[in-house]
């Protein structure tokens, strides 16, 4: 499998994979195939793929040391862009067709609804883990700054279910929401897991690492 994975025409897949939504959704309101909501649509696509791709992203290094795939870590940064892409295609169906860029009205909606202040804070926090996706800013922060700025991911996972959650929870319609929360919940959970012990396993200050083994 990891053979399969390095070879040159799999990230070119992945790539054309991921812009299959974008293609269908373009596809779609040429044809007027969106519905009687057709931003109601684009808002809600743009929205489910962000959270898919996010899904994908964090799977990315669970899959990589249980299943011993190495080579999935060549797609974790171009699927973590496309994340990124999704969320501003999900905010600008938001803003334009939506609300037709009125910012009074947004703002009010912000108020009324703040599941939308949620949504655009997970989209804050993500703007920096896009702008230093590359090697270049790992080199110019430096590998443990860029790691630590890079956890944001776990505070932007959790605060996409709680906008999935309030968009949802008035419709009273939370299947959807429970299984992105489930998978989302296992992700963050393993890795909480194997923080946990990593921290067993290091020695305690003072002592040699013998007498914390035992």
């Amino acid at each position: 499998m990891n053979q399969l994975l390095l070879r040159p025409w799999t990230k070119p897949l992945v790539f054309l994979g991921a812009l299959l939504p974008v293609g269908w959704l373009l596809l779609a309101a040429i044809t007027h195939q969106l519905g009687v909501n057709p931003a109601e649509a684009l808002v809600r696509s743009t929205g489910d793929w962000s959270l898919r791709l996010l899904c994908a992203v964090l799977a990315v290094t669970p899959l990589r040391r249980l299943g011993g795939l190495p080579a999935l870590l060549r797609f974790r940064r171009m699927l973590g862009l496309f994340v990124y892409f999704y969320v501003v295609l999900h905010l600008l169906s938001y803003s334009w067709f939506d609300m037709g860029f009125d910012v009074a009205d947004m703002t009010h909606d912000i108020a009324k609804r703040p599941f939308i202040l949620v949504g655009f804070t997970a989209f804050l926090l993500l703007t920096p883990l896009a702008a230093t996706s590359f090697n270049r800013a790992i080199r110019w922060l430096g590998a443990s700054r860029w790691l630590a700025l890079h956890r944001l991911v776990y505070a932007v996972a959790v605060l996409a279910v709680l906008h999935f959650f309030w968009m949802r929870a008035s419709k009273n319609n939370l299947v959807e929401v429970a299984v992105y929360a489930l998978i989302l919940g296992c992700l963050l959970g393993w890795r909480l897991v194997r923080f946990l012990r990593e921290q067993r396993r290091q020695p305690l200050p003072g002592l040699p690492s013998a007498v914390t083994r035992r």
